[in-house]
């Protein structure tokens, strides 16, 4: 299980207390209980055996970021996972899941009990360029030691139930060239508008991540993304580009205390992800403390900017006049695991 409970605070002072572009942290002024998540796991290993996982989220703002489209929930609960396992007789083992599975895309993840992120708040790119879950079948194959090919035929983006009568695809190529070193290569296409079977949406993700000098950790994350025939916020259609760099670097100073901080860039220059055409960066900036072996306390600084006034400031709602380019915010988050 995982528990992850935060306080956040808008220096805009926003009178809807809102957090712009948020969705996991999205309450200014607030105390929150983000994610209380219980998992039921059992790993199919060898080949011939079978596994499952549920995979189950309650929370304040996870579970209705993450929710998928068809299913039937509350805003406070959430299915995240729901798979059945089977390793087939096929070469090493071909593993593959039937059911509801996180993406593989991206360089950041839902925290859970078996893994979270770096930093507190997630980048941009997480919130906006990518899937969070699929629901179809997906296979894993681990070619040797150093690569292992993931692929997937899916109902298409946070969709439970499909929304067109076409199928969304995914490849995963992770790589380990050399020791604390990993690569990945990632593609995910098909058609995600509703009723149209026809206008694709792409995007090829890249990410790494490597550690130098015995423990400092780098990291990087790429994302380039099309889409044909968008709805735009203007209400026009058009093919839709988008495309983002977040790079994180980790210092753990000893076994409890260490430095997390990640920039990026976010170019939606059509609107299609974000709402509104605009370039958009983020700093962060989180020390981290690990009270046990199964809690940690983070503090985390926050800077993020646009280059249109998308930010609510005081008594100013996003896209007016009066309205922010930037947006600082502080936050405390305490998780625990078990």
């Amino acid at each position: 299980g995982f528990v992850s409970t935060g306080y956040n605070y808008n220096f805009n002072e926003p009178h809807s207390r809102a957090i712009n572009y948020r969705p996991f942290n999205n309450r200014s002024d607030s105390f929150t209980v983000e994610t209380a998540e219980l998992a039921f796991h059992q790993d199919a290993g060898n080949v011939g055996t079978t596994g499952y996982m549920l995979d189950v989220y309650f929370g304040t703002t996870t579970p209705t970021a993450i929710a998928s489209t068809g299913t039937s929930t509350t805003d406070d609960i959430d299915i995240k996972q729901a798979y059945v396992s089977y390793v087939a007789g096929i070469g090493n083992g071909l593993k593959l899941d039937f059911g509801k599975v996180i993406t593989e895309m991206g360089g950041e993840v839902i925290e859970g009990y078996s893994d979270w992120n770096y930093n507190y708040s997630r980048s941009l790119l997480f919130y906006y360029t990518i899937p969070y879950t699929h629901t179809g079948v997906r296979g894993s194959y681990v070619l040797n030691d150093q690569v292992t090919l993931i692929g997937m035929l899916a109902n298409g983006w946070d969709n439970a139930i499909d929304n067109n009568g076409g199928k969304t695809i995914c490849a995963h190529v992770m790589i380990t060239p050399a020791k604390d070193t990993m690569v990945n290569v990632k593609y995910t296409g098909g058609p995600e508008q509703t009723d149209n079977n026809k206008n694709w949406r792409q995007v090829l993700n890249l990410n790494a991540s490597v550690t130098v000098l015995d423990k400092l950790v780098v990291k990087a994350d790429y994302i380039y993304g099309t889409e044909k025939n968008v709805l735009m916020p203007d209400g026009s259609r058009r093919n839709a580009e988008w495309a983002g760099l977040a790079g994180v670097v980790r210092y753990p100073f000893n076994d409890k205390l260490a430095l997390n901080v990640r920039a990026e860039v976010l170019s939606d220059s059509d609107g299609a992800r974000t709402g509104q055409e605009q370039q958009m960066t983020e700093v962060t900036v989180t020390p981290e403390y690990a009270l046990t072996g199964n809690a940690v306390v983070r503090a985390e600084y926050r800077h993020d900017r646009s280059n249109r006034r998308v930010f609510d400031k005081g008594s100013n709602a996003a896209g007016t006049d009066a309205a922010s380019k930037d947006q600082d915010t502080i936050g405390v988050n305490v998780l625990y695991h078990f």
